[in-house]
């Protein structure tokens, strides 16, 4: 029996909960409205990956990078990151980053969606 990790839930709070969840419809996300619940909420999916978006009570998003530095919003692990790099391009949306090795050692691109996160989509070289 595994006992460890499985998978990660990303939760993004969001000024605008149906603008954003449309956005990643548009990405293949599969979304799911629970927006009269007491704490109301979007939940998107698309192969393992899970995003909750939350309503914020915020004026404004303000991303990692501009928070704190630097530092991405989200990392979304991939196999075939060039296919996926390819259909965002093809969909419109804002590559950040094209698909390259970083100084880290990982192979990835970096998207920013429609609230100004940056999400990099990559995989560890080994």
């Amino acid at each position: 029996m595994n006992n460890g990790f499985s998978h990660c839930l990303q939760i993004f709070p969001t000024i605008n909960i149906n603008r954003t969840a449309e956005y990643y419809e548009r990405l293949g996300f599969r979304a799911v409205y629970y927006l009269d619940s007491i704490e109301p909420h979007v939940c998107l999916y698309r192969d393992s990956i899970e995003i909750i978006l939350t309503q914020s009570r915020q004026d404004i998003f303000v991303p990692n990078r501009v928070s704190h530095g630097y530092g991405y919003d989200a990392y979304f692990i991939a196999t075939e990151q060039q296919e996926i790099e390819h259909e965002f391009i093809n969909l419109g949306v804002k590559i950040v980053r094209p698909l390259s090795t970083t100084d880290y050692n990982n192979n990835e691109f970096v998207f920013e969606d429609v609230d100004g996160r940056w999400i990099a989509v990559g995989n560890k070289i080994l």
